[in-house]
């Protein structure tokens, strides 16, 4: 099992393979995942604190490099498949907005390249 720590949140532990937004709301945290995990928005963004994060697909390299602006240590959760321990900080929560949901459950799997 994973230790993940979302600062000033909460600290669980999810199995390594899992969908790092999938672990984080499963774990009773309220992270945006507005287009449901096909990495077309940037709702679901953690800042990644210590750990290693995994590679970059190109689908989250591409969408993150529209920002412009990011840190490199800004991902999206949604991309991330966890491999280990890691400290983040979730950026965008539902109770932090006016909107009425998350957004669509992403699937347990990532989408194929070409979704």
């Amino acid at each position: 099992m994973a230790n993940i720590e979302a600062a000033g949140i909460k600290t669980f532990e999810t199995p390594p393979g899992r969908r790092l937004v999938l672990a984080l709301e499963d774990a009773g945290i309220d992270i945006l995942h507005r287009c449901g995990g096909y990495a077309k928005c940037t709702t679901c963004r953690v800042e990644v604190l210590e750990g290693d994060p995994g590679e970059i697909n190109p689908r989250e390299r591409a969408r993150l490099a529209r920002e412009g602006d990011l840190a490199p240590n800004i991902r999206l959760s949604c991309q991330m498949l966890v491999d280990g321990d890691l400290t983040l900080r979730v950026i965008n929560r539902l109770s932090e907005t006016d909107l009425s949901d998350a957004g669509p459950r992403p699937s347990d799997e990532l989408p194929a390249a070409d979704d």
